[in-house]
């Protein structure tokens, strides 16, 4: 049996997927015409901040968050008729959801090359999480 590595799954989905700058991300986000997606860890928000008015979908319910037959579906909190656009800590694990996302059926979708960093780097607004 061969196992494959989380770089080569890495590799195949970026062949597949739409792969975005941080620059071309924040220019949709300032025009308003991409739901930007942060696939990280709660801890990772509570530690680093979050992109302000980007959406949190853990990278663990993202399956289920984004499945319309999904008791956990909630079409409110994405705009459907925007590019979802999602992000990560470096760029990794945003490639395998947006390939997942693409396998499911979505097709206005993409990530951010570089992840959170890149993205703090170009511009966008991080704010403080509230500690609660």
């Amino acid at each position: 049996m061969t196992i494959k590595s989380s770089q080569n799954l890495v590799e195949e989905a970026l062949k597949e997927v739409n792969t975005i700058s941080p620059d071309e991300a924040l220019k949709r986000f300032n025009d308003n015409k991409c739901n930007l997606i942060d696939i990280r860890d709660i801890r990772e928000l509570q530690n680093s901040g979050k992109v302000e008015n980007s959406l949190h979908i853990p990278r663990g319910m993202l399956e289920f968050w984004m499945d319309p037959k999904s008791q956990y579906y909630n079409e409110s909190k994405f705009s459907k008729d925007k590019k979802l656009v999602l992000f990560c800590a470096a760029g990794m694990r945003s490639a395998l959801a947006t390939k997942t996302l693409k396998d499911m059926g979505y097709e206005n979708i993409a990530h951010v090359q570089g992840g959170f960093g890149s993205l703090a780097n170009q511009g966008f607004e991080v704010v403080s999480k509230e500690k609660k």
